[in-house]
């Protein structure tokens, strides 16, 4: 069985580049697959799922499965997103559907990105606020509650 590779959108092509770390680049990233995980990661977490309408057909070409630091965050997306543990079958049509419910969240991360990083130009520092925001909410949010008194 082929493993199904994770493509990224073409509109989004550019910011993937750019953060990449690389010869003409200074960005966050090591590797392909560290950027659109992170970028998958923001789109879950924000529940911004969008679909992609046409996929790069140069740099970045497709990311095999393998590369990725942990492979499993494909599957714990997809599973936590349809919530059905058959999306975990070792089949073809599982594998394609894990890894397009996978490309569309990390779409939507790169949307959030591009907002986001939009007249930045030194991507760590700004990634890292947005993280420490995040971070600071989800403090927030994990305080005590009173209300369960009421």
């Amino acid at each position: 069985m082929a493993i199904a590779r994770v493509s990224v959108a073409e509109d989004k092509a550019a910011l993937v580049r750019s953060l990449r770390s690389s010869e003409a680049s200074t960005g966050p990233f090591k590797t392909y697959a560290d950027v659109v995980t992170f970028a998958a990661v923001l789109g879950f977490r924000n529940s911004r799922k969008v679909p992609i309408t046409g996929f790069s057909r140069r740099e970045p070409d497709p990311i095999p499965q393998d590369q990725f630091r942990s492979p499993f965050i494909i599957e714990l997306i997809a599973v936590a997103d349809v919530q059905d543990p058959n999306i975990l079958a070792n089949n073809e049509e599982s594998d394609r559907r894990r890894v397009e419910i996978f490309q569309q969240y990390a779409n939507g991360g790169f949307e959030i990105l591009q907002t986001e990083l939009s007249g930045i130009v030194d991507y760590s520092e700004h990634i890292l606020l947005i993280l420490s925001q995040d971070q600071q909410i989800e403090q927030i949010n994990d305080e005590f509650d009173l209300s369960q008194f009421l």
